[in-house]
């Protein structure tokens, strides 16, 4: 079973949408300049506590929020993706010092991302 392991939330101003859920959660939301873009890290709650973190970024995309499952192996789950009637939307794109990530669809439009973590080893 795949379960998710990160979201992000797509804004038109995705500082003034951090400082909100800053305000709002107190969710704990720092810059990450590890990509071409700006993007938003969001800790939820400590790690010994159920949930999921993730980011907020820059609206690229339709859908406001969006879930990434974590795979053993992307390009496996792209072909089954695609086998299943969904489609790949965008990547697979590395992220630096996290793994290979790719956007896809599912039979509906739905989006959501998947990602192959990074060898703990490299």
């Amino acid at each position: 079973m795949k379960r998710p392991v990160h979201f992000e939330i797509l804004a038109d101003d995705p500082s003034k949408m951090a400082d909100f859920y800053k305000d709002v959660f107190e969710w704990e939301i720092t810059t990450w300049g590890g990509g071409e873009q700006a993007y938003w890290l969001v800790t939820t709650g400590p790690d010994d506590v159920p949930g999921i973190n993730g980011g907020i970024m820059s609206r690229e995309f339709d859908q406001a929020v969006i879930n990434t499952l974590e795979v053993e192996s992307l390009d496996d789950i792209l072909i089954k993706i695609e086998g299943a009637g969904g489609r790949k939307v965008h990547g697979p794109n590395e992220i630096p010092g996290v793994g290979m990530h790719a956007y896809c669809a599912d039979i509906e439009g739905n989006l959501f991302g998947v990602l192959e973590p990074r060898p703990a080893t490299e």
